[in-house]
């Protein structure tokens, strides 16, 4: 093969170094190169032929490193010489096949690992979702809080007991993190009502001027546990029956809520924050309703 493969890069610079007005030595020179080049690609055919028919034979020693990689796949592959590349083709030699199957929108995915000649082994794995509402163990978080929120603690406490616990994020990032404590609270409403700041003068409520099943603003929020600029908002907006005093100094806001209302409030606070003003779909023109991705 060496020696076919040395004729024919000889054949081949003859014929480059040969002046074009040569043509009947051309013609030679290229038929030569021609039968050089096709003896060469059948020495080649024939030795790959060759060893794919009659592969060489281990030697004792090598069949011996063999079976001692054999024993220690986890030393082979731990090992500082080995590249990804081999284990990449460690892993083809021993996995026929990996199943992965997620359990709906959960973090949860379950993982089964077919193995060469064995039997399969069987796993879950976390991957990361977009919400606390996709994680499988969200009712049981969100009792967890409401027993450390009624003990007094702060956001900052809960998540550090929530980290003990071994509670995760839904990003799966490193510590349970304070805000998204808060975020929970304020969907479960659990904020602590504020008192008035320091240095204000303000009256006290009184009941005379409301109606039936009217509450003054501020109380309101404070019995369904929301913040009082969000029952504003609201307010504003006709999301709740409310009415402003004008003949009042304070032009104070009155909300009607009997014990139907009441409920529906509380409702519409424990909703995700965002989840009255996100557009969900679109209906362009021909009435096709289209999802915004």
């Amino acid at each position: 093969m060496e020696r076919a493969s040395y004729e024919a890069e000889r054949a081949g610079r003859h014929y480059q170094l040969l002046e074009p007005e040569n043509r009947l030595v051309a013609r030679q020179l290229a038929r030569e190169w021609e039968q050089k080049l096709t003896a060469r690609q059948e020495l080649e055919e024939n030795y790959r032929r060759f060893v794919a028919e009659k592969p060489r034979l281990l030697s004792e020693d090598e069949r011996e490193a063999i079976r001692r990689l054999a024993q220690d796949i986890p030393a082979l592959w731990g090992a500082q010489s080995t590249t990804n590349a081999e284990r990449k083709e460690i892993i083809r030699q021993v996995v026929e096949r990996v199943v992965v199957k997620a359990e709906g929108d959960s973090e949860r995915v379950g993982v089964r690992i077919e193995w060469a000649g064995d039997r399969p082994t069987t796993g879950i794995m976390i991957r990361p979702v977009i919400g606390f509402e996709r994680l499988s163990y969200y009712p049981q978080l969100c009792e967890r809080v409401r027993q450390l929120a009624s003990q007094g603690l702060n956001s900052r406490e809960i998540a550090r007991r929530l980290d003990e616990e071994g509670y995760r994020s839904p990003k799966l990032v490193e510590g349970f993190g304070e805000q998204g404590v808060k975020q929970i609270v304020r969907r479960l409403g659990l904020n602590r009502p504020k008192g008035p700041r320091k240095g204000t003068n303000r009256p006290p409520e009184s009941n005379e001027l409301l109606g039936e099943h009217e509450w003054w603003l501020g109380k309101l929020a404070r019995e369904i546990r929301m913040p009082e600029p969000t029952l504003y908002a609201w307010a504003r907006r006709g999301w709740t029956r409310a009415r402003q005093l004008q003949d009042h100094p304070q032009r104070r806001w009155v909300v009607w809520a009997d014990e139907a209302e009441l409920a529906r409030l509380r409702r519409l606070n424990e909703l995700p924050t965002g989840y009255h003003t996100r557009r969900k779909w679109i209906e362009p023109e021909g009435g096709e309703e289209r999802v915004l991705r």
